[in-house]
């Protein structure tokens, strides 16, 4: 006897998603990250200038930059710790604060106080440390899971903006005001970064009253989280060798090569901007893209930044360099956004500013051991046998941690968003 099959549900395209731009609430953490990054990426240029107008010597510079970038490593581990503890948006509004608190006493040291002037610049550094892990995290909360990387590829492409257009800008206004004025402008940005972001998700845990383990204990339980995941054990590596070896070499050779070999600094500041623009052009693509093997297209992206040194050790027109530097660029924002992506996708909420601790801690903690160790090494050995090393070295690393299980799709599985893992 025959049956009348049952009706089937019409299946329908799911509604498009939305654009995280039109998100209020992602747009304030967005202006108010950019507003950071502008401001961390300002003070060094602006006490450059502080250098050129005689109002501190390149020794001071020295001393206020290396103040800065202890205050920095001082502060990233405990800023993941507190934003993992408490409220993220707290952490980030206290950072922030005391980085704009810094801008005046730089200020007020300005051609008086060395001293006054270098416990600022670790007060700077020490609020920068500790907010990059809580706008990390606050992102997470913030924004959905299938929209984060398009959030972060705007991220990214606001600071690589900034970058691009900043020196021009401020040189402009180092027309019209002083050096103390433009510190004092710093101060405004970091404050914007204090008080735009809203409050993101609550994180289960965070606001518990229970008795809490000691900061140590803490920061050791994070570390444990990020053994849990070998893709992002494996991509740390290869990201601070890239950087350890491959931007430090490049960073101390660039200023040689196009002096020596081109007798022009042009070729300097080409290959820079070069760079930028080949980094905002990574953010555009990665904006949209969603390759199947996510993880070993960012590990290939983070590998091209090996043809910057590549380029620098060989006798090829400038036009070479320049691209190579674009490439470079482009590699770098392949890699870095879906990066953070799967970190806020597979780590455990409640531990995300901790790990996220430990990729700044290690990318930027090491990249002033290595410009230590390349300068002498160009020194002693000559420029194209290091950089040979360097470029070889950013080339086999990534691939090697391309290799590690789990690698392939920054996750255990693609588009993996276990329970424990996902955000609230």
């Amino acid at each position: 006897m025959a049956t009348t099959p049952a009706p089937t549900t019409p299946r329908t395209a799911p509604p498009p998603t939305r654009s995280v731009l039109r998100d209020p609430a992602f747009l304030r953490l967005w202006a108010g990250t950019t507003a950071s990054g502008l401001a961390t990426w300002a003070l060094p240029f602006v006490l450059g200038l502080a250098v050129l107008h005689r109002e501190l010597g390149a020794a001071g510079l020295g001393l206020v930059l290396a103040a800065r970038t202890a205050g920095f490593l001082a502060a990233v581990a405990v800023g993941g710790v507190l934003a993992d503890r408490h409220s993220r948006r707290a952490v980030v509004l206290w950072s922030a604060l005391a980085a704009a608190a810094a801008a005046p006493l730089l200020a007020l040291g300005l051609d008086r106080s060395l001293l006054v002037m270098t416990l600022a610049a670790a007060l700077a550094g020490a609020g920068q440390g500790a907010c990059r892990p809580a706008f990390q995290a606050l992102t997470a909360e913030v924004v959905v899971a299938d929209r984060r990387q398009q959030a972060n590829a705007a991220m990214t492409m606001a600071v690589r903006t900034s970058t691009l257009a900043g020196p021009t800008m401020t040189a402009l206004l180092a027309s019209f005001v002083g050096t103390g004025t433009l510190l004092l402008g710093i101060g405004l940005l970091w404050l914007v970064a204090a008080l735009l972001p809203g409050r993101g998700a609550t994180v289960p845990g965070s606001q518990s009253s229970a008795p809490r383990a000691s900061l140590r204990a803490e920061f050791v339980d994070g570390i444990r989280e990020a053994r849990r995941h070998p893709w992002f054990l494996a991509g740390l590596g290869a990201l601070t060798a890239v950087i350890a070896l491959g931007y430090s070499a490049t960073g101390v050779a660039l200023p040689l090569v196009s002096r020596d070999r081109y007798g022009t600094g042009w070729v300097m500041a080409a290959a820079m901007t070069a760079y930028t623009v080949g980094a905002l052009g990574g953010a555009l693509l990665t904006a949209r893209r969603r390759p199947r093997s996510q993880g070993w297209s960012a590990f290939a992206g983070l590998a091209a930044y090996g043809f910057a040194p590549l380029s620098l050790m060989l006798p090829v027109h400038p036009a070479v360099v320049i691209a190579a530097y674009v490439v470079a660029g482009i590699g770098i924002e392949l890699f870095n956004v879906p990066w953070f992506t799967a970190t806020q996708r597979e780590v455990a909420p409640d531990k995300l500013a901790r790990v996220s601790s430990l990729d700044f801690l290690l990318s930027y903690g090491l990249a002033p051991a290595g410009l230590a160790l390349i300068a002498p090494a160009i020194g002693t050995f000559g420029a194209t046998p290091v950089l040979a090393v360097c470029a070889a070295a950013c080339f086999l690393v990534p691939a090697a941690a391309a290799l590690v299980p789990t690698a392939r799709h920054f996750g255990r599985t693609p588009g993996s968003q276990g329970v424990s893992r996902s955000a609230p």
